[in-house]
């Protein structure tokens, strides 16, 4: 279990991120299509940008800022993962133009993130996912793991960034 906070208060999800040189494990989620997609269906690096809502400031920011990064790096997949229903991703990504990320959603299960030990127990947000960035190679090998202490701000898009090299 990991402790982070929202808006300084102490919430808890029910595991910790997969470690660094560790593979991620495998995951069916749900894409605008409404098709089922898994990990191991995308090739090459990736960043799965691990997210509550795209519905809240932050989320809707650093989901702007990695479409920016993967325009300009197409060697890297950006996976957007939340607990929004398709639609509603499809809708975000749409009125803000971003063509470069893949928004998936948790739509039919909480089992990503059990998985991936984001899923906050207590607090406001229970059922959703905490904030998380974790930088993956061609093999699903976990380079770069990074759970947000505050759930209020955005990742330290250097480091992650710094991990893909």
């Amino acid at each position: 279990m990991a402790t982070v906070t929202l808006k300084g208060t102490e919430i808890h999800t029910n595991g910790d991120l997969p470690q660094v040189g560790e593979t991620a494990p495998d995951f069916t989620l749900v894409d605008k299509d409404l098709n089922e997609r898994s990990l191991s269906e995308v090739p090459g690096k990736k960043i799965l940008n691990i997210v509550p809502s795209l519905d809240t400031p932050i989320c809707a920011e650093s989901t702007r800022r990695f479409n920016e990064y993967a325009q300009e790096n197409p060697d890297a997949t950006v996976l957007i993962i939340s607990a929004d229903l398709p639609f509603a991703q499809q809708r975000f990504c749409g009125n803000e133009d971003l063509d470069n990320v893949m928004p998936l959603s948790m739509m039919r299960g909480k089992s990503f993130a059990r998985d991936y030990g984001v899923l906050i127990e207590d607090g406001p947000l229970a059922g959703v996912t905490a904030r998380a960035v974790l930088v993956l190679d061609q093999d699903n090998r976990v380079l770069h793991r990074q759970l947000v202490p505050e759930i209020a701000e955005e990742p330290d898009y250097r480091e992650v960034l710094d991990a893909l090299g």
